[in-house]
């Protein structure tokens, strides 16, 4: 016997799906990410990279500044910092400004790790880009530019035209 469909409304058209088209594509592309890493004897995540990426870009930041620039919270940048100080590829020195605070530096490991990651997500990031026209790729990252301005870190709902918050 068939259950009756008590569904009341449409499902949304495909082109609505906005949010979650960007939220699977990203998902599978950092999924995708971490396997080429793995593949390539890259021991650090995609994640942990990008705190690689921005200490050897300016050795010495503070978790504060470096889960700002990253758009994480300060507890999910501490447990990538800890994963990577035990790995050897950073080190946590106490700040002489605030105590309260440490700074954060590249050991030499973490350089080699570091180049050997931005290895394999530059070809990544050609394989993404590959087959698509290059007034594509320009509109697509404009856009996605777009909506990291409009939604970027602290900036929380907005109010609409009619006076309440919009998520």
């Amino acid at each position: 016997m068939a259950m009756p469909n008590t569904w009341k409304e449409p499902p949304p058209p495909s082109d609505d799906r906005f949010i979650y088209l960007l939220f699977t594509a990203q998902q599978k592309i950092r999924n995708h990410l971490n396997s080429a890493l793995t593949a390539r004897g890259v021991k650090v995540t995609t994640a942990q990279s990008g705190i690689l990426f921005l200490l050897k870009h300016r050795d010495g930041r503070t978790m504060t500044e470096l889960s700002t620039i990253l758009a994480v919270d300060n507890s999910t940048l501490t447990g990538l910092a800890d994963r990577l100080e035990r790995a050897g590829f950073i080190r946590r020195d106490a700040n002489p400004e605030d105590r309260r605070s440490s700074r954060l530096y590249l050991t030499p490991s973490g350089r080699e790790e570091c180049e050997k990651a931005k290895e394999v997500i530059r070809a990544v990031n050609r394989q993404v880009k590959e087959d698509l026209p290059e007034a594509d790729l320009d509109i697509f990252r404009s856009i996605l530019q777009g909506i990291s301005r409009k939604f970027g870190r602290n900036n929380g709902p907005q109010k609409g035209s009619d006076g309440e918050g919009t998520p």
